[in-house]
């Protein structure tokens, strides 16, 4: 009795799901696409590598073509003409980026340069980034941290008297090198290796938020394709991504708050950071410290 209830109260719903999702999800003029199905749309064509499924749609479906990945849409193009049209004619119509989950925890609410839509805030993101974080004096001026971190890997490996035939793997050193780089240049400090400016405790705990900031590039949320799933917590996607923003705000804050603690240490000087917490003190409304979070959070994503 109980079950007839429940499919007699489900099918209508899922019947009005489905009509819905085929009247508004088919604008006129699109390019063409593969065969659908209802509600998934094209995701079951979907199969890895990812690379060559959509060769081998395109070649068959030509150089633009829509997919529906749940209600989303997606335009995929594989010509280098239509793509150098994109970033040129059409820039601004293409400068916005979905919102998904991930980016309304792990970009601020939309609010980090790789996450906010095109506007006066990203504009004025832009220009702070180029002008005072990544311009070419910012960088020169931190040149220094280049080469040092360079001369450590090369030192390293001439340590260890490698063989002429002996394998060294580089995946984790040059790995270990850029986040070295990185880091030194945001806050001042090496998370990796020897000659760690920090205690072993602060670089392991670190090191392994870092770990989970790379890896969160790869989490997909399915409640952004299809609806209905946001009403479960599927694989506990949602759970982790909001204890992931509560470990990178702390982390990155605690970086901010030291850096104005220690104002004047000639090892944070030349840091990003401490360069931003400079401009907060003149421009105190442009630089304040939830900005400085999106912005220090940028080379991550």
């Amino acid at each position: 009795m109980e079950n007839t209830f429940l499919y007699g109260v489900l099918l209508p719903v899922l019947s009005l799901v489905i009509l819905y999702f085929f009247i508004t999800r088919e604008p006129k003029n699109l390019p063409p696409s593969p065969p659908s199905l209802p509600i998934i749309g094209h995701l079951h064509h979907l199969k890895l590598p990812l690379n060559r499924t959509l060769l081998s749609l395109s070649t068959k479906y030509g150089p633009i073509m829509t997919l529906w990945f749940g209600v989303r849409r997606f335009v995929v193009v594989s010509s280098l003409p239509l793509a150098e049209e994109c970033f040129t004619k059409n820039d601004i119509v293409l400068a916005n980026r979905p919102k998904l989950y991930i980016g309304k925890h792990l970009g601020y609410n939309y609010t980090t340069l790789s996450s906010a839509p095109y506007g006066d805030h990203w504009r004025n993101l832009r220009k702070i980034a180029t002008i005072e974080v990544l311009s070419s004096h910012r960088l020169n001026l931190l040149s220094h941290v280049r080469r040092d971190e360079i001369r450590r890997l090369m030192l390293r490996l001439a340590r260890g008297r490698f063989q002429s035939h002996h394998r060294v793997e580089l995946k984790t050193l040059f790995s270990e090198l850029t986040f070295n780089i990185m880091m030194r240049m945001i806050a001042g400090k090496r998370y990796y290796g020897e000659g760690l400016t920090i205690d072993e405790a602060e670089a392991r705990e670190a090191r392994k938020l870092i770990k989970q900031i790379v890896g969160s590039g790869g989490i997909s949320y399915v409640g952004d394709f299809l609806p209905i799933l946001k009403l479960v917590d599927y694989n506990g996607v949602k759970k982790r991504v909001v204890e992931l923003k509560e470990k990178i705000d702390a982390f990155i804050q605690g970086l901010i708050n030291e850096h104005r603690r220690k104002k004047g240490d000639p090892e944070l000087a030349d840091s990003m950071i401490s360069h931003l917490l400079h401009l907060q003190e003149s421009q105190p409304e442009d630089y304040s410290d939830f900005m400085i979070k999106g912005l220090v959070f940028r080379p991550f994503d």
